[in-house]
């Protein structure tokens, strides 16, 4: 079905707003989780939900916390890498909660 000009406006405008969230920022800091199947098996999903909540309870905008389903090093999951442009990726493994509370203080420092 064709659209007028007017439509087409609004779906760009409507659009715009989503892709944004998608745009990586060159300064952000990135947390990466490991949520493959051993991952998950591991309690990755616990570690996710702790880093996400120290991290927003901070207000920490250039933190980027985003989950990758690859299983890099599945015998050592669940496994957290950090991200900083520069800098040398650093990775923890068999991370619990109190290690991930840890290692959000660490980014949220850096971040600010």
């Amino acid at each position: 079905m064709a659209k007028s000009t007017t439509e087409l406006q609004e779906m760009r405008e409507q659009m715009a707003g989503q892709m944004s969230l998608r745009v990586e920022d060159k300064n952000a800091i990135r947390v990466v989780v490991g949520m493959g199947t051993c991952g998950i098996a591991a309690g990755a999903r616990d570690i996710m939900r702790v880093i996400v909540d120290e991290v927003g309870a901070h207000n920490a905008t250039h933190v980027k916390v985003i989950m990758d389903g690859n299983n890099k090093d599945a015998e050592n999951a669940p496994v957290v890498e950090i991200h900083v442009l520069g800098k040398d990726t650093v990775t923890y493994t068999k991370v619990d909660a109190a290690k991930a509370k840890q290692i959000a203080a660490e980014v949220i420092g850096e971040a600010k």
